[in-house]
């Protein structure tokens, strides 16, 4: 095997363990995981997230961790620092809510 070959198999090896480790971490939050957050001082922030990047809590019909389709869905929340999320400012002149909002949500 040339060493370009071996670089080129090493590229793609890394590569598609990127994308796997990825893809596992990106699984439903656990009702464990999320108690463990909220322990840590961590609450759960309504309308902050971009879409595809939530950390749970998305309507009905999704399955949670990642599945909002609009950026800042009102019915979607993220973990953030506890006490924080009404200061997290969003386009529109909105802000976070620690309760779900009507705003934002897809049909």
């Amino acid at each position: 095997m040339s060493i370009r070959s071996t670089i080129s198999a090493s590229v793609l090896a890394g590569a598609v363990a990127t994308a796997l480790a990825s893809f596992a971490s990106a699984g439903p939050m656990t009702k464990d995981e999320e108690k463990a957050a909220m322990a840590a001082g961590k609450e759960k922030c309504y309308g902050v997230s971009l879409a595809g990047m939530n950390d749970c809590a998305a309507g009905p019909g999704t399955t949670c961790q990642g599945t909002s389709t609009v950026d800042f869905q009102g019915n979607a929340w993220s973990l953030v620092q506890g006490g924080t999320c009404a200061n997290i400012k969003v386009p529109g002149d909105r802000t976070g809510s620690t309760e779900p909002l009507t705003r934002d949500v897809p049909s």
